[in-house]
């Protein structure tokens, strides 16, 4: 969760092989390009495309801040690179760096750039895309506590840290909205609510990596320059998510293990 950056280029590598040998026939395998150069991010796409992935989340270049231009040159020379569907990554206040309305009117020439995970704090950003291209981006919620917010929207979709620790309650979620029951999904969402802010915090992968590990789904194990959580900070996520647990909707009413 959040660490691509962290691994080397021939572990996300081995990464991928081992999602494709898994997902393949199952579920669409979707590879985030995230590096520091747009070199390296084109040499990356070609590689997961080579390996068998489904789709691609591009990120800005990390690290250095583009002008719209430079981050258009970027999108563009990915998305030629490769033919599979590229979903774009925005998230402001990560990377300092917005895809606005003008940058999407640019890339929607580009027909393998067919979808946004939007994580913008702001709710508006969804209707704002909408009233601008019709159906011609698919729209995901990417912030997690703006998600229920982005799925009423017009949102197709989430993509989720927090799901990967409470995975049963985020499907009764998904499937409340699909089925219409407005109040079901209201009572999850605010249940969850609390642990969805963590998304948005300046440590988030080590609180969603902690959670994860305490409902048995994984290690809270990062690699340095970050630390796992300690002291306070620790203490307060852990008790997050020992209440979540002890009250989530799931444990009655949707057989969550």
């Amino acid at each position: 969760c959040g660490e691509n950056n962290s691994l080397e280029a021939e572990e996300k590598r081995i990464v991928l092989d081992a999602a494709h040998e898994v997902g393949v026939g199952r579920v669409p395998v979707i590879s985030g390009v995230s590096e520091l150069t747009t070199a390296r991010a084109v040499r990356f796409a070609q590689d997961a495309q080579a390996v068998g992935v489904d789709g691609l989340m591009v990120l800005p270049a990390m690290v250095y801040v583009p002008t719209e231009d430079e981050l258009f040159e970027h999108f563009r020379m990915v998305a030629e690179a490769t033919s599979l569907p590229i979903m774009l990554y925005n998230n402001p206040p990560a990377y300092r760096a917005q895809v606005s309305l003008k940058l999407l009117e640019r890339l929607a020439v580009l027909p393998n750039i067919v979808a946004i995970k939007e994580s913008a704090p702001d709710s508006r950003r969804f209707t704002d895309v909408i009233n601008a291209f019709g159906d011609r981006y698919i729209l995901m919620a990417g912030l997690d506590d703006v998600a229920l917010e982005g799925l009423m929207l017009g949102a197709k979709g989430w993509v989720s840290g927090l799901t990967s620790a409470f995975p049963a309650e985020s499907v009764a979620l998904m499937r409340a909205l699909a089925q219409g029951d407005f109040a079901e999904a209201r009572l999850i969402y605010r249940w969850f609510m609390p642990l969805l802010h963590l998304d948005a915090e300046h440590d988030l992968v080590q609180s969603i990596k902690l959670a994860e590990q305490m409902m048995g789904r994984g290690s809270e194990r990062v690699r340095m320059p970050r630390l796992p959580l300690r002291g306070a900070r620790r203490a307060e996520v852990m008790a997050l998510v020992e209440k979540a647990a002890a009250t989530r909707p799931g444990k009655t009413l949707y057989g969550a293990a």
